[in-house]
């Protein structure tokens, strides 16, 4: 005999729905509690007390700079007076504008050119002298400023550059390569050398490996010295003033600082203010555009890979 034997159903461990589970998981998380509020709020005040004492000068001057000021072209309500008054004195603003854009665009090219090829050197080469050689370099920070500018203006006379926008922009190359090749080095220092070996096992030389390999990887590292370098050239006001003699080639902070006192010593404050505007709206433009790139190339030498 054939023993059948019946199935047997029996009843399913009970298990939430899964209509219940998905309200669980989509039940909103407690709010923010009162002692993480306590732990923050130092830090909110702190920033905000920070933000206020760098902005409100800015503020101060694009309200002024449009404001109505005695002794300005702009006495009867708002407007813009006091930027045609800029927009007039002596060559034009533009033609300041425009010498202020060359020497920083130059001195920028010269900048990023010189500190990439001398960062790549101290970091991936080995070779006699190298930590000497960069001690050096690192040492010109050193050197007061004021203090070169006389001897750079001999030299520059004897080669034919001084008066001469291309002589100030060299000045400012040569201010700008010591810090530069320092941040250079270390953006090349983050990057692994298994890198340069995985290039080299496909046939690329050392030009390549720069170009094609390191290059794209420090380009936060190029981003940073390439806007320290602009806001350096785009701000300086010394070098002008030693090395420049003809009022047409002017950079804007020289021009503005001779707008200023440009009538028997009486100063005119709201042409003054909007060239102040007009000198700090590019730095603060570029700033924030390239402000995440700018972050991350003074980051890149926290941590190597």
């Amino acid at each position: 005999m054939t023993a059948t034997i019946e199935p047997t159903t029996e009843p399913a461990a009970s298990a939430p729905a899964p209509r219940a589970a998905a309200r669980s998981r989509r039940r909103p998380q407690k709010g923010v509690s009162l002692g993480g509020i306590a732990l923050r709020m130092p830090f909110w005040v702190l920033t905000s007390a920070l933000a206020i004492i760098f902005l409100y000068p800015l503020i101060w001057t694009a309200v002024s700079s449009v404001a109505p000021l005695p002794g300005t072209n702009q006495t009867d309500g708002w407007g813009f007076g006091n930027y045609v008054t800029l927009a007039n004195y002596q060559d034009g603003i533009l033609q300041y504008i425009g010498n202020s854009v060359f020497v920083s665009l130059l001195t920028v090219v010269l900048t990023l050119g010189i500190s990439l090829l001398g960062g790549y050197a101290f970091a991936r080469f080995d070779f006699r002298g190298k930590n000497v050689l960069f001690l050096a370099t690192i040492a010109i920070l050193m050197v007061p400023y004021a203090t070169l500018l006389i001897p750079l203006y001999v030299l520059l006379n004897l080669v034919g550059l001084s008066n001469s926008l291309v002589g100030v922009a060299l000045v400012l190359t040569m201010f700008q390569l010591p810090f530069s090749t320092f941040m250079m080095r270390i953006a090349f220092e983050s990057i692994p050398r298994e890198l340069d070996e995985a290039g080299m096992v496909d046939g690329c030389n050392s030009w390549t490996v720069l170009w094609k390999v390191l290059v794209p990887a420090v380009k936060p590292g190029l981003i940073t010295v390439g806007l320290f370098a602009f806001l350096a050239a785009w701000n300086d006001f010394m070098a002008p003033l030693i090395l420049i003699n003809d009022s047409a080639r002017m950079t804007l902070p020289l021009a503005i600082s001779n707008l200023r006192g440009q009538v028997q010593g009486v100063v005119d404050y709201g042409a003054t203010e909007a060239g102040v505007v007009v000198l700090a709206l590019p730095c603060i433009v570029l700033f924030l555009i390239l402000q995440r790139h700018y972050v991350r190339g003074f980051m890149s030498g926290a941590f190597k890979g």
